[in-house]
């Protein structure tokens, strides 16, 4: 696997394609009990990069998936690693655009060649057969070669509401999961538990 030298974090976030800067050390690890740090910062070392093994963040919204995957893929870019950023329903509407205008095999392709390709909110919206079907030639493209790293507000159990079809929806979780680490956020948020303590220290003030 190619590895140029590390460029600067502003050109790895552009290339990337991520929508905002995050860093591991901005992370608030204490404002969820549920994340280890040690097993993240581990994961910052790029080693599942550089052999191709898939990482999933699962827990509600608010737990920091989000976040932890801009940061991890971000590591990942200033160690020199190709890293593409997107959201599940982008990815998939771009997939379709693609088919329809005959160009699939190279969009495929394209997605296929970066080190680590980071999928953000799958699980949010149900995606239709067709969708599913593109979004799962993109994931049999990189098995083994290259990594894959989602975040999801839904536990697998409840993935067969996005993906309807529960043999690919089986096949998909397989693909994602096989080899790979799997880090469960919680349910508990610490953006509304932070927006709280905001409001609670300014009705102490007032």
């Amino acid at each position: 696997m190619r590895r140029p030298g590390p460029p600067a974090l502003r050109t790895a976030d552009q290339a990337a394609a991520f929508p905002r800067e995050k860093s591991l050390r901005s992370f608030d690890f204490e404002a969820n009990p549920h994340i280890d740090p040690a097993v993240i910062h581990t994961l910052a070392t790029c080693d599942r990069v550089k052999k191709g093994l898939p990482l999933c963040l699962i827990g509600d919204s608010g737990t920091g998936k989000s976040p932890l995957l801009i940061a991890l893929g971000t590591e990942a870019a200033m160690a020199g690693y190709r890293v593409r950023y997107s959201l599940a329903t982008k990815l998939v509407n771009e997939l379709v655009e693609a088919a329809d205008e005959k160009v699939l095999t190279k969009t495929i392709a394209r997605y296929g060649r970066v080190d680590l390709l980071a999928i953000d909110e799958l699980g949010y919206m149900e995606l239709d057969r067709r969708g599913a079907e593109l979004l799962f030639q993109v994931l049999t493209e990189r098995e083994e070669k290259n990594s894959v790293a989602i975040a999801s507000n839904e536990s697998f159990g409840g993935w067969t509401k996005t993906f309807t079809d529960p043999r690919l929806c089986a096949a998909i979780v397989d693909r994602l999961t096989f080899g790979g680490n799997i880090i469960e956020t919680g349910s508990d948020s610490y953006r509304l538990a932070s927006t709280r303590a905001a409001q609670a220290r300014q009705d102490t003030e007032s």
